[in-house]
C-alpha cells in the first residue's frame, strides 16, 4: 500500500472516487455524474489529494484537504471492502504531517441509507479515535441529512 499527493486528479481517478462517493455516504449526497464531482472540487480552494492505493496499484481510499470559509477542511472516502484495515487512519496521519488543523462535517448518527440500500453507518466514533473533536453545537443540514462538525488541531 502506498500514498501519494497529487494537486490535481485524472479522470480516470475522478471517475473512480465518484463511483467510492455515491458507494460509501448516504444516498442524499450522491453525484449523479463525474461532473456534479469535478463541481465540487471547482467550489474548493488549494486542494491536496491523497490517494491510497493497494500493492496492486488500484485506488482505495482518497483523502482531499481543502480552503473553506478560512478554514482547513477535508472529505474522506475509503472502499466499503477494505475498511477497517487502518486505510482512512494512514490518510489521517498522512494529512495530518501536512496540515495544523482540520474541519469536517460528520452524519453524526445512522439512520441514512446508501444508495445499495445499506445502512450508512456514521464513521463519528472512528473520528474520535483519531483525535478529532466533536463540535455538537456546530451543524449543518442538507434536506434530512444532519451534520454535526468535527476538528482536529495540531497539538
Amino acid at each position: 500500500m502506498r500514498i501519494e499527493i497529487k494537486p490535481t486528479l485524472s479522470q480516470e481517478q475522478k471517475e473512480i472516487i465518484t463511483r467510492l462517493w455515491n458507494a460509501e455516504y448516504p444516498e442524499q449526497i450522491k453525484y449523479e455524474d463525474v461532473a456534479g464531482f469535478e463541481a465540487f472540487l471547482d467550489r474548493i480552494t488549494q486542494h491536496k489529494h491523497f490517494l491510497l492505493f493497494d500493492d496492486g496499484e488500484n485506488l482505495k481510499a482518497w483523502l482531499v484537504s481543502f480552503n473553506r470559509e478560512g478554514e482547513r477542511w477535508f472529505s474522506i472516502i475509503v472502499d466499503g471492502s477494505e475498511q477497517k484495515k487502518g486505510y482512512g487512519t494512514r490518510l489521517l496521519n498522512e494529512v495530518k504531517q501536512h496540515e495544523n488543523e482540520l474541519n469536517g462535517w460528520v452524519v453524526p448518527d445512522d439512520n441514512f441509507l446508501k444508495t445499495n440500500g445499506e445502512k450508512y453507518l456514521s464513521p463519528l466514533e472512528f473520528y474520535q479515535k483519531n483525535g478529532f473533536t466533536i463540535l455538537e453545537n456546530i451543524t449543518n443540514k442538507k434536506g434530512d441529512l444532519y451534520f454535526v462538525k468535527i476538528n482536529w488541531k495540531q497539538s
